[in-house]
């Protein structure tokens, strides 16, 4: 297993798990939206309380204010002169209203402007409280998405572990496409999964085996990491003495016939990814190198692409494709249609196509003028 197979699949099996990075920083964020969720509801209280008391307190000191001027003014102090200097009282009834009507104006316009202050962080609380509900909201139905695409992970890797799997690249990157996963990692994983080989069962074992002791995925990762680590730090230099490399017979080395198949298709510029791994596997089951080649290259001499082949794997070691696509264009079936309509080569053998063109003609019909899908 490479290191960069085995740093993928501890990224894949982290999103596997209960405890992903991707679900635990959405609860992370959940939270945090819940917090200031609970703490802007208390503010918009506490500020709600306080608006209401300082409009009750304008109101008071207005009303109160011109009942107190209206009353001053009807006062003379010397009405009351005897009373008020024999008990030495300070009362100036002018002097007072004179400071009321100075005042007043002033300290409710203090009021106001607190009101106002008050009012303006009411709606700073608010934005912030409805941003924090939003971002629940959205956090939910982000999250169901999540454990729907993860649904979707884990059954692909069951899938890939018991060998049933037979499902699209395509299937495979839009899935992972989800997940923010690049190119590269989008084509890494759809190989481990579609053609699974020992890496994939080799680190299932090896997680399987440490979940046991209850751990979880993210948790069994991370230990994995740290004893890797460790052995690293543990490591001391060695002696190397150089041996003599023997001599190969290269002649005899054993070539593993998918890979020869893989190498053939991207040679002459196929991606076996394009296609399921019962596709493959059938291909595998007819392989024959030149043949393939031969087919490929005569699509190619008629300035078709490649993948007329999706779908239509068979087509690529069909004896008689040449035979077949020349009887056509002799019949003045237009290249173009034939590409766009290859279960036609696949539905047909050489004779059988044969028989139904003469057959048209016998009936007096132009094979050309008829469409592939009444072929």
């Amino acid at each position: 297993m490479t290191v960069s197979t085995e740093a993928l699949l501890d990224k894949l099996y982290n999103l596997r798990g209960e405890d992903s990075d991707i679900l635990r920083e959405m609860d992370r964020q959940k939270n945090k939206a819940e917090e200031t969720k609970s703490r802007t509801t208390v503010e918009k209280g506490r500020l709600q309380t306080t608006i209401a008391d300082l409009k009750k307190s304008r109101e008071e000191l207005q009303d109160q204010g011109e009942k107190l001027k209206d009353t001053l003014q009807g006062i003379r102090r010397e009405d009351y002169d005897t009373v008020l200097t024999r008990l030495r009282i300070d009362f100036d009834p002018k002097n007072l209203l004179d400071k009321l009507e100075r005042n007043l104006p002033k300290t409710i316009e203090t009021v106001e402007r607190d009101t106002k202050k008050a009012e303006d962080e009411l709606v700073k609380v608010e934005e912030e409280m409805n941003s924090a509900i939003t971002t629940i909201e959205e956090i939910g139905i982000r999250k169901d998405t999540a454990l729907a695409n993860q649904e979707k992970l884990n059954e692909y890797f069951e899938l890939a572990l018991t060998g049933h799997i037979n499902i699209t690249r395509d299937s495979i990157t839009s899935l992972l496409e989800e997940f923010g996963f690049d190119e590269e990692e989008q084509r890494e994983t759809a190989k481990i999964l579609m053609f699974p080989e020992d890496a994939l069962f080799m680190y299932d074992e090896k997680m399987k085996a440490r979940e046991k002791s209850g751990k979880s995925i993210g948790e069994v990762i991370q230990e994995a990491k740290e004893i890797v680590e460790e052995e690293k730090i543990e490591e001391t230099p060695q002696i190397v003495v150089e041996e003599p490399i023997p001599d190969i017979d290269l002649s005899q080395e054993i070539t593993d016939p998918k890979d020869e198949m893989i190498n053939t298709l991207k040679e002459e510029g196929i991606d076996y990814l394009d296609f399921s791994s019962d596709e493959v596997i059938d291909l595998l089951n007819h392989y024959d190198k030149e043949l393939i080649k031969e087919n490929i290259r005569y699509i190619k001499s008629l300035n078709l692409e490649n993948d007329m082949y999706v779908n239509h794997i068979t087509l690529l070691y069909d004896k008689e494709l040449k035979n077949k696509i020349e009887m056509l264009l002799n019949v003045g079936k237009d290249k173009m249609d034939i590409y766009l309509n290859p279960n036609v080569l696949v539905k047909y053998s050489y004779e059988q196509l044969e028989n139904k063109i003469n057959a048209m003609k016998s009936n007096g019909i132009t094979p050309s003028e008829i469409p592939f899908i009444a072929y």
